[in-house]
């Protein structure tokens, strides 16, 4: 079992992560970055990238909504991903490790007028 104190920590450092900042005073962790992507099939937690990468560079967020629960925003506008199907979603560090991958139902295709908005919610647990 890992404590409330814990877990509202380890959301602060996912936070942290996205959107970088500094460590209480002791340091300067630059912001992550998300990716979408085209494929969407694997789910291979040792996967290291996504599957099909749309070459897009969307912008992303993160806040907490709860103590140990962050939500995470990412956009992309459609002149970007004209006529592509969007299937999966990567977050990042800086360093470029992938923390999650999310695939799902393709939405798409765009047009140059559209924006795509993902919002993933993760809680600690």
């Amino acid at each position: 079992m890992i404590t409330d104190e814990l877990r509202k920590q380890l959301a602060d450092y996912l936070t942290l992560l996205i959107n970088g900042g500094s460590i209480g005073g002791s340091g300067t962790i630059s912001a992550g970055s998300a990716k979408i992507g085209l494929g969407g099939n694997s789910t291979s937690p040792m996967a290291l990238d996504i599957d099909v990468d749309s070459g897009a560079s969307p912008t992303i967020r993160a806040e907490k909504s709860n103590e140990n629960v962050i939500q995470v925003f990412v956009e992309q506008v459609g002149s970007s991903i004209t006529g592509q199907v969007i299937r999966e979603m990567g977050i990042f560090d800086s360093a470029g490790n992938m923390l999650d991958r999310i695939s799902f139902t393709g939405v798409g295709p765009f047009s140059s007028t559209e924006t795509l908005q993902i919002y993933l919610t993760l809680e600690v647990e």
